[in-house]
């Protein structure tokens, strides 16, 4: 699968809106954008125009007539569930609340603080009614009920990893950075510290390694994905790469961090390599916008990313947002 560069915007360090996309959000099943600014403490739903429809928690910019407030702090992720509302991980206050845009109003859905979790990160909603939560530095993958209850709690706080195929009793991880929904209704973890990729059999009850040796480095491209190593920056406080996603045929993406660059594991040949980025990355250089080539674009610091509709959208911390497509 080939790739090419459909947009590069280069975001002010405010982060101007109305040039396209934001530089950090996720897209619905609709394709619906929604926008979260994690240092600010808010999130909202832009439109087609660029214009935001509804926004929401702890500030209100003034940037839509319609601001829904509470109390979330870091918003991390956000989940659409079937009766129109949304779920937001909130990592600065370890909570996820559950956010109604057509009532304009929020309340708190599930104190994770108080059951102990460390450092919360994505809200996933499965295709069997369960909503999985995973803590970062607390190495731990829970599910829930759409009443908020804890069902079943993965790992045991304590950073570890297993190469193979392990039950869910068993499993360990080691600071879960990223965590998404696949096609196939299973749920993928980007075991960062483990610089692997696991999946969740949410139907055999076990776990399994698809990317990744359990050590660090920068090879694999061009062979099976069980032999690739991921980049590390020990001196980092996140050490491991930050982003992973997946596309409706379960080719999954990863924002390979501290290589700097974006590879993907192609999901028929189980084919790692790497699709846009050049290793090493220049710390402080934009992307050019009439830049052609994906293997020369500058990714100092790949965060979150998202796909939808044939599109990846890769955003960096130098304040570019990348939007590749598939080449046909």
């Amino acid at each position: 699968m080939e790739w090419k560069i459909r947009h590069i915007f280069n975001f002010t360090a405010q982060k101007q809106w109305g040039q396209g996309f934001c530089a950090f959000g996720f897209h619905g099943k609709s394709g619906i954008q929604y926008m979260l600014q994690y240092n600010e403490h808010w999130l909202g739903c832009l439109t087609v125009e660029d214009k935001f429809l509804w926004t929401a928690g702890a500030v209100d910019k003034g940037l839509s007539h319609n601001y829904i407030p509470f109390s979330v702090k870091h918003p991390h992720y956000v989940a659409e569930l079937p009766d129109d509302s949304l779920l937001v991980s909130s990592n600065g206050t370890n909570e996820v609340f559950k956010v109604w845009p057509d009532r304009k109003s929020a309340e708190l859905f599930i104190n994770t603080k108080r059951l102990g979790l460390q450092d919360i990160g994505n809200c996933v909603y499965d295709e069997q009614g369960n909503i999985w939560v995973h803590e970062i530095v607390g190495c731990r993958v829970w599910k829930f009920n759409l009443a908020g209850e804890p069902i079943l709690t993965l790992g045991n706080g304590q950073p570890g990893f297993q190469e193979g195929t392990v039950p869910f009793e068993t499993v360990q991880f080691n600071w879960i950075y990223d965590l998404r929904l696949g096609p196939d209704g299973n749920v993928y973890v980007l075991d960062s510290k483990n610089f692997s990729v696991r999946r969740i059999n949410v139907h055999m009850n076990t776990v399994s390694t698809v990317v990744g040796t359990g050590e660090a480095g920068y090879s694999g491209d061009g062979a099976h994905a069980l032999t690739a190593t991921l980049g590390s920056n020990p001196s980092e406080h996140f050490d491991g790469p930050f982003s992973l996603s997946l596309d409706e045929a379960g080719n999954i993406f990863i924002g390979d961090t501290h290589n700097q660059v974006v590879r993907m594991v192609d999901h028929s040949t189980h084919q790692i390599s790497t699709i846009a980025g050049k290793h090493p990355a220049e710390s402080d250089k934009r992307n050019n916008p009439l830049e052609t080539d994906p293997l020369k674009l500058n990714l100092p610091k790949i965060c979150s990313m998202d796909y939808y509709g044939g599109c990846l959208f890769i955003p960096d911390w130098n304040d570019d947002l990348i939007v590749l497509e598939k080449r046909h």
